[in-house]
Order: structure tokens, then C-alpha cells, then sequence
């Protein structure tokens, strides 16, 4: 009857090392995906994200943070309410209950790597600077771009407002708008960019208050319009543009460009 019960345990013991859901998450085959569905758009070389999230050696000094921030909901920004209204968005990049769950118990496991082999396939992001429109739409019609900044290896936050002309001499309707910044150097350094309309001293006498045109930050590239809509450009208009620049520990001099 001992040796029964002593055997029983044993087999009771060695189910419960094998049920997937009690071993603890491990980097390549758990957190991987997750970070790669996520975070890595943000999160990788030649971004304004603090850190590549691509690897485990990249993530791995990182755990702690990253547990503390996913179970604040403070990353990935995504900033609607959990509780009221519509919660299902094609670009939603907000984590699960579940995603986050993972996230916590693989930093509390001691953020394990696990076996390589579990590592899922690299993603693929874009190695250039090239406008995301134009896989739908073709270059842009013109580029507008703004004065140049250099911002010191170590500093404040800067906010530069420049105001660039519009290459205009009759009314445009826009089909689509991008904004990036000119170089992938000055997109480590680009936190957001906004391009404000001035349309008050047009000479037609059709002006009226600033509006805004685009917004470009991290995850946001463009703005492309249904077929039959647009945004209204006249000529004698002008860009002012927002740029919230930040210091990587490297002089950048770089601008932000427009695509219409």
C-alpha cells in the first residue's frame, strides 16, 4: 500500500511538471510572440523607443520595467478606457489580460530565456526611410519640408516650430498625408510632429483659424482618406509645424518632411 501511495505521487508530480500551464513562461516561446505582435514596431533600432525589445540579451536587463509598465497599462500606449465604450480596433496594440498575465509571471520566474529552438521567425521592419503611402498610393504628389534642427547629445525636451510655404497656386484636395522625419538618425530623436494649417492671412480672403493637417508619432504614419473625401489646401496657406525633439546621448541634425 506504501509503495502504491509513493507511486502515486510520483506520477501525480511528474503531471504537474508536465502541464504547460504551471511551468512558468519563458522568453522564445511565450514572451517572443508577444513583443513581436506588440512592442517591436516602437521597440527596435533606429526608433525614439530607450531600447530594442527584439532579442532576449536586448530585453532581458529590462524585465523589471517592463513588468511594471504592462501592468500599468502605461505600454503599449493605448489610452481608451477598458471599461465603456467601443473596445475592438483593427490597430488595437494594447495588451490582453492574459498577454500581461504572461509578462508578469515570466519576470517573476526570474525572466527565463528558454530553449532557442522556441525562438518564432524574426519580423521583418522596414530598413529605409521610404514613405509607407506609397504602397498603396505612389510617391507623393509633393513633399513639404521644414527648417532643420540639431538637437546636443544631452539636453532638455524641444518643442520646434518652424513654418514651411506650400507649393501651391489653386486649391488641392488631399487624398493622403504622411509625415516622417528626414532621416533614420532624426528618428530616434522624434518623439511626435504635428502640421498645423495657418490659413488666417490667405489671400483669397478665405482664410479662417488653423487647422490641423497630420500627426505623425510612433505607430501613426499616415492619414489616408476614403474615396471621395479629403482635406481642402489653398493656395497662400502654410505649414507650422510641432516638433517634440528629444536627447539619445548623440548630436542628430535632421528635419521632418510632409507628403502629399
Amino acid at each position: 500500500m506504501h509503495r502504491l501511495c509513493m507511486a502515486g505521487s510520483l506520477v501525480a508530480v511528474v503531471a504537474m511538471a508536465a502541464d504547460p500551464s504551471t511551468a512558468p513562461p519563458t522568453f522564445t516561446k511565450d514572451i517572443a510572440p508577444i513583443f513581436q505582435a506588440k512592442c517591436e514596431e516602437c521597440h527596435r533600432k533606429d526608433t525614439a523607443a530607450p531600447m530594442s525589445l527584439i532579442t532576449y540579451q536586448e530585453a532581458r536587463p529590462w524585465a523589471k520595467s517592463i513588468k511594471e509598465r504592462v501592468l500599468s497599462r502605461n505600454m503599449p500606449p493605448w489610452h481608451l478606457d477598458k471599461g465603456v465604450g467601443i473596445q475592438h480596433y483593427a490597430n488595437d496594440r494594447s495588451l490582453t489580460d492574459a498577454q500581461i498575465n504572461t509578462i508578469a509571471r515570466w519576470v517573476d520566474a526570474g525572466a527565463p530565456q528558454g530553449d532557442p529552438k522556441d525562438m518564432p521567425q524574426a519580423k521583418q521592419w522596414p530598413t529605409d526611410n521610404g514613405w509607407e503611402t506609397s504602397k498603396i498610393l505612389g510617391e507623393p504628389t509633393f513633399v513639404v519640408k521644414s527648417a532643420e534642427y540639431t538637437m546636443p547629445a544631452q539636453g532638455q525636451d524641444v518643442w520646434f516650430k518652424p513654418v514651411s510655404a506650400l507649393p501651391i497656386d489653386e486649391e488641392r484636395w488631399v487624398r493622403a498625408v504622411e509625415i516622417r522625419p528626414a532621416t533614420l538618425a532624426g528618428r530616434k530623436i522624434s518623439h511626435h510632429v504635428r502640421a498645423d494649417l495657418i490659413m488666417d492671412e490667405l489671400p483669397n480672403g478665405r482664410g479662417g483659424n488653423d487647422a490641423a493637417l497630420m500627426e505623425w508619432a510612433i505607430g501613426k504614419q499616415n492619414d489616408v482618406y476614403r474615396e471621395g473625401a479629403g482635406k481642402p489646401l489653398e493656395p497662400g496657406a502654410r505649414i507650422r509645424w510641432e516638433m517634440h525633439l528629444h536627447a539619445v546621448g548623440e548630436e542628430v541634425t535632421t528635419h521632418v518632411e510632409l507628403g502629399v
